[in-house]
């Protein structure tokens, strides 16, 4: 097999390992896709945008945006639960969706 023929089959084999490698099937956990869940008490808004995640945690909980921004980001690349803080509904909990 000469050199040409070795660097095309490595570049197809690469492509297609980052075309059809990457994508999750019905019910799988996708780290990193930007969605969440939160939790407060027993009430779930599950697949929120990250960005829709941080009020929400920041009026339940009464902290800074700064921290709030750090754990949901923390949470979305991880895919770690974190609870952010304890309400008179309950727990207040950052998940993966």
């Amino acid at each position: 097999m000469g050199i040409r023929t070795r660097r095309m089959f490595g570049v197809l084999s690469l492509a297609g390992a980052l075309l059809f490698g990457g994508i999750a099937t019905s019910g799988q956990t996708t780290v990193g896709d930007g969605l969440v869940n939160v939790a407060v008490g027993d009430v779930t808004v599950q697949d929120i945008n990250v960005a829709a995640a941080i009020p929400i945690v920041v009026n339940a909980c009464g902290v800074n945006v700064g921290v709030v921004v750090g754990l949901v980001t923390a949470v979305d690349r991880s895919g770690r639960s974190r609870t952010v803080c304890t309400t008179q509904d309950g727990p207040v909990t950052i998940s993966q969706n």
